[in-house]
């Protein structure tokens, strides 16, 4: 896409020469003779990068006191000052007021070039900057971790799905990383450099999610509210539990979303945006569609392209390799050693069922970092899990330990070995080339115990499908 850059200047040769040298390198440019028309292409569609004339005949503003109008509506629009009468303090007042940088009538056209050049980079990378953060302090991980076999699917649709512009609608349970998979959609696009935004539709203010959403302005004092849409145009907008948002914003977010155009509350002129949406939700979308809590038509023009994102208990087989990971890179975060997890701690965080799923997953192993002995040599023990997984663990050992009490010995052996395997099979999903692997055992023989032991051979199937 190329970068709008709007010029403002009251000479319409100036205009012009700067239109074309611009464009000759692949820009593509918005012209404006005074204030007044500077503000309605600005609130139209905001550019990518704004040039200022300081002194302008027949407008309401200066290109000083229009600076300040711009760096109230859009504080990270990069602004270049141009004048042929500027002075020191002009130049010095201009940056102080939030400009890139002040160039000098009559200008070269090199040294022009490399301020646009320059300004647009550094926009860039304040948004690269901005969006770093929000993920670290968001303790979200960068990429989608797992081996099995429902994430290299999701991981493969995504692939797919992330060069085109179709709109997504992901669906899972809290907590299990629809955010990141909207988030890795969008670092595969082609609007990767530009921003990721999240409207967390829960959190949004059911009396100004209009507001929010839209933006709003004031005709009279010409000062306006950036809405979550405007943030977005050429990037991703991610609509979090869309299913929260009240029944008529919906129905103004449908007519956003197929059309990409709106007004602003207040406003009377149409904003044009270019935004892809991906939305997500942790409940059953067509039973609140049925309820009639989301909107029939919002869900059709939303779930283009479906993607559903397991529970953590759906994919067991994850759960030591995540745990690894997050071991790693938290205990880089929060600044501590890195820990031993001992084998009893995999086997019981597999066979626990993980309702908070991954975000659950993270923060014990947080809580572990920093509730480990000092010696972080030794594994650490079942002791420090929480309660809950601990009990889990003990009270199907208790029991299991039990029921073979009451066997004699050849019976317990065989009751072992059948419960051991169903669990492994359940643990890798069916696919039993990973099972024998794990547990050490040619697959035709593994084929051959499981006959013996009557496994229920429905699994063995469902192994073969994935």
């Amino acid at each position: 896409m190329a970068d709008d850059i709007l010029i403002v200047d009251d000479e319409k040769d100036i205009r012009s020469l700067l239109s074309m040298t611009l464009e000759d390198e692949g820009y593509a440019t918005l012209q404006a003779a005074n204030a007044d028309e500077a503000r309605s292409a600005l609130l139209a569609q905001p550019p990518k990068l704004a040039i200022l004339d300081i002194w302008m005949r027949d407008s309401d503003m200066d290109g000083i006191e229009l600076l300040e109008w711009v760096k109230s509506i859009y504080p990270s629009l990069p602004v270049l000052m141009i004048s042929g009468h500027g002075t020191i303090e002009t130049a010095v007042q201009a940056i102080r007021l939030g400009a890139y940088d002040f160039i000098e009538k009559p200008f070269k056209e090199a040294r022009l070039l490399m301020m646009v050049e320059r300004a647009l980079d550094n926009a860039r990378l304040a948004r690269e900057n901005i969006e770093l953060r929000a993920r670290i302090d968001d303790g979200e991980t960068p990429e989608l971790i797992g081996n099995s076999a429902v994430m290299r699917t999701i991981r493969q649709s995504i692939e797919k799905i992330a060069p085109t512009a179709s709109r997504v609608l992901i669906n899972g349970p809290s907590g299990s990383g629809k955010e990141l998979a909207a988030r890795t959609i969008h670092s595969q696009s082609d609007r990767r450099q530009e921003q990721f935004v999240v409207a967390n539709c829960a959190r949004l203010s059911t009396e100004r999610v209009d507001a929010e959403l839209f933006g709003a302005e004031s005709l009279q004092s010409h000062r306006r509210i950036v809405g979550l849409f405007e943030q977005a145009h050429r990037g991703t907008l991610y609509f979090d539990e869309i299913c929260d948002l009240p029944l008529e914003t919906q129905g103004k977010i449908v007519r956003a979303v197929n059309q990409q155009r709106f007004r602003r509350v207040g406003g009377n002129s149409e904003v044009v945006v270019d935004v892809r949406v991906i939305s997500a939700s942790s409940r059953d979308l067509l039973s609140e569609t049925s309820a009639g809590r989301l909107r029939e038509d919002l869900y059709y023009r939303l779930g283009v392209v479906p993607l559903s994102m397991p529970s953590l208990a759906d994919r067991r087989e994850d759960i030591p390799v995540l745990a690894k990971y997050f071991t790693n890179r938290i205990a880089k975060h929060v600044g501590v050693k890195p820990i031993h997890l001992s084998d009893e701690i995999f086997a019981a965080m597999q066979g626990y069922d993980w309702p908070g799923n991954v975000r659950q997953m993270r923060n014990v192993i947080e809580t572990l970092l920093i509730m480990a002995p000092d010696d972080r040599n030794q594994p650490v023990g079942l002791d420090l899990l929480p309660a809950e997984i601990q009990n889990m663990s003990r009270q199907g050992t208790n029991s299991d330990m039990e029921q073979l009490m009451a066997l004699p010995l050849r019976g317990a052996r065989e009751e072992f070995e059948r419960e051991y395997l169903e669990t492994q099979l359940h643990k890798f999903n069916g696919n039993i080339s990973r099972m024998a692997a794990f547990i050490g055992m040619e697959r035709s023989a593994l084929h051959r115990k499981m006959k013996s032991l009557d496994i229920a051979t429905d699994l063995q199937e469902e192994g073969k499908k994935t």
